[in-house]
């Protein structure tokens, strides 16, 4: 079983980056209980999709096959495949929009060269040897964020106010779903459970597999906190220096100067190289989670000498990069390809918590009644505000 990234850095997604900046330069402080509401819906989903991996042997789309009727596995494994798509859509895009801003090469052709490059790194494995390197920088960027907040001026009783009162602004509801996507990306739910059963623990007896889901904890807690943290320090700045000045951010390109106080006029490079290897990144983590969901409706697991999976991958790729010829506008792209993902999310939660609720699935480690009343919550919670969308649409 070839080693899986986590795709749990949340913040080195370009759809994060977009959907933080609008959120802070069009509303100000008033969105950031939707990353601690998302941040939250994350912790939870990802730890009980860890469940399964481990108690299964199984990834989610392998279990789906295995334990539920055709007629509900084959439709929502087939829009886990279209919000893959749409995930690949806002990291190519993410790469291009770099490329454009280090060497002023067209948005059609700088996604033609990521899609490239990454599908190259999938199929030659080769992606392990920069992986490290990329989240590294990556997470400077993320840091370097969070230090400017001592640098600007922030109005910290209003941020303390919107990181936990929900507020609906009017005309808020895309930038909203945009957000929640961008953190509850249902790809990432697929290849977490992916990537924890290729650990092939020993997982025969109790005590290792107690012992398993305490260190996945743990962790995914720890990535999620860096996460929230990071993902809130982008609104706060937008908030503070876009929306106090009154100025919109239509293009990603506009926030190269949240960085200008730390970076002075290197600002523009480091950060169109920070958002091409988030791009890069990305792309490589929604390419293999479409090949596991893809593998997973054939009851295989992710492999890239795999014939499904290899399928997958160019079908996430390859469809994404042929939706960008169609897209005018890249920023509004990437903000509609993020609330795409809030529309799946409902099919995917509801999917896997009937699955780890289920005795013959789980046996003796299904979730208890208060794990699957807060679980269906998060799933209805994410519906309504689906709902909401639509009537604002």
């Amino acid at each position: 079983m070839s080693m899986l990234p986590s795709g749990k850095v949340g913040f080195i997604d370009p759809g994060n980056w977009a959907s933080n900046f609008a959120a802070g330069s069009e509303f100000g402080y008033a969105l950031l209980w939707v990353v601690t509401l998302s941040t939250i819906m994350l912790i939870v989903l990802q730890h009980n999709v860890a469940h399964l991996g481990i108690v299964t042997g199984l990834c989610l789309s392998e279990a789906a096959t295995q334990y539920t009727p055709k007629w509900v596995s084959r439709p929502i494994l087939g829009t886990a495949v279209l919000a893959s798509i749409s995930t690949s859509l806002a990291e190519i895009l993410g790469g291009a929009i770099a490329l454009q801003m280090l060497f002023d090469i067209p948005i059609v052709w700088g996604a033609v060269l990521t899609t490239a490059f990454v599908v190259i790194m999938l199929f030659t494995n080769s992606y392990k040897r920069i992986e490290r390197s990329i989240i590294a920088f990556v997470s400077v960027i993320g840091l370097s964020f969070i230090y400017e907040l001592f640098l600007v001026k922030v109005d910290w009783p209003m941020a303390a106010v919107g990181w936990v009162k929900p507020s609906f602004p009017e005309g808020s509801m895309l930038i909203i779903m945009s957000v929640l996507g961008a953190v509850v990306m249902p790809h990432n739910l697929f290849l977490h459970s992916e990537v924890i059963q290729s650990h092939e623990y020993n997982k025969q007896d109790d005590a290792s597999i107690k012992r398993v889901l305490k260190y996945e904890l743990f962790d995914t807690l720890f990535s999620m906190i860096a996460g929230w943290a990071i993902n809130s320090a982008m609104i706060l700045l937008a908030a503070a220096t876009f929306f106090k000045g009154g100025v919109h951010v239509e293009e990603l390109q506009q926030a190269q100067s949240l960085l200008e106080p730390l970076l002075g006029n290197n600002a523009a490079i480091v950060f169109a190289l920070a958002l091409l290897m988030a791009g890069i990144s990305s792309t490589i983590t929604s390419g293999m989670a479409a090949g596991s969901i893809f593998a997973g409706i054939f009851g295989e697991s992710y492999h890239i000498k795999d014939i499904h999976s290899q399928v997958g991958i160019l079908l996430s790729l390859g469809i994404a990069l042929l939706l960008i010829f169609f897209i005018g506008d890249a920023f509004k792209g990437l903000l509609i390809s993020q609330m795409v993902l809030s529309i799946q999310l409902p099919f995917t939660v509801f999917l896997q918590v009937g699955l780890t609720s289920s005795r013959r699935v789980m046996g003796q480690y299904a979730n208890s009644r208060w794990n699957s009343f807060v679980l269906y919550s998060i799933a209805a919670i994410v519906t309504v505000l689906n709902i909401m969308l639509l009537f604002e649409a």
